[in-house]
């Protein structure tokens, strides 16, 4: 062979290797973005279900006071809520019989100054109870939505414990009952658990749907992989939510791809020392705790 042969079949071997290195680029790539695609993906919002969301401020568990007296999560905050045109957050999990409470707390300790779990007491047991010291008890969900009478968009957290299946059966059929008494009343749900936000996107499609979300630092007491994987918002794979409540701190890139892709944005818990304005404009809806903003920002 020639020595410009020679030349020719290095060279033509080089290009070859280059090739080959550009097409293994391209395909790893091409699979990072599918997979991505398929793990970030949010649901498809159906009909405007966003719309009575939009723009709207939410008072953090009603509008409560912080000196206290007006309660979290208490029918006069979220009485007051209505009158001032908020639209407003709730929790709920099940008393020790399975009634729909509304209390956000695992342990009774912080509010009812009453040592153990709300689902450890029925619900007579949790009656005799009063939040932070006033006169006002733990209230059931269906007392909530008469206070209510659907005047103004309500978003509610459901728990997650021992019984999920339980208070998401339970929950859902008091909404639907709420929906009939009240047509045109707005909700939506929410939850930290993925598991809870999936059994509604099985049973209850038509039901608007979020998952709640914080840097993965906060996730205390969990591997690794999983904090990770909560606060990267990385189980929409199972969830599909639509919208992507996160806390009020940096969000990973992650989690602003899947806004990109779609999810609906919301921000808890903006309080007075945070910076209100970039909040609403970074956000479609917004949970506020201990100030009064406007009820709609858009």
């Amino acid at each position: 062979m020639t020595r410009a042969a020679r030349r020719v079949t290095m060279y033509n071997s080089d290009k070859e290797s280059e090739m080959n290195v550009m097409e293994w680029f391209v395909w790893t790539i091409g699979v990072i973005v599918i997979l991505l695609w398929v793990l970030l993906r949010p649901g498809r919002c159906k009909a405007g279900q966003q719309l009575p969301f939009w723009g709207v401020n939410h008072a953090h568990r009603g509008l409560h006071t912080q000196d206290k007296t007006v309660p979290e999560n208490s029918l006069p905050a979220f009485r007051a809520a209505v009158e001032a045109g908020y639209g407003m957050e709730l929790d709920i999990q099940l008393s020790k019989d399975g009634q729909v409470m509304v209390f956000h707390d695992d342990t009774l300790d912080r509010v009812c100054g009453v040592h153990g779990r709300v689902d450890a007491f029925t619900f007579d047991e949790l009656r005799q109870m009063r939040l932070c010291g006033t006169e006002e008890t733990l209230p059931l969900l269906t007392e909530v939505f008469s206070v209510v009478q659907g005047r103004q968009p309500m978003i509610i957290e459901l728990k997650t414990g021992p019984r999920n299946n339980e208070l998401c059966e339970k929950g859902l059929a008091l909404m639907r009952a709420y929906q009939q008494q009240y047509p045109g009343a707005a909700f939506c749900v929410e939850s930290f658990d993925p598991r809870i936000v999936a059994w509604f996107r099985r049973n209850a499609p038509d039901i608007f749907r979020g998952q709640l979300a914080d840097e993965p630092k906060s996730y205390e007491d969990m591997p690794a992989l999983r904090r990770f994987f909560l606060g990267c918002t990385l189980y929409n794979v199972i969830a599909r939510p639509q919208f992507i409540a996160y806390g009020p701190g940096k969000k990973p890139v992650l989690e602003r791809l899947a806004e990109a892709m779609g999810a609906v944005r919301v921000c808890w818990t903006v309080r007075p020392q945070d910076d209100i304005v970039a909040k609403e404009l970074e956000n479609d809806a917004v949970i506020f705790e201990f100030y009064k903003p406007k009820p709609r920002y858009k």
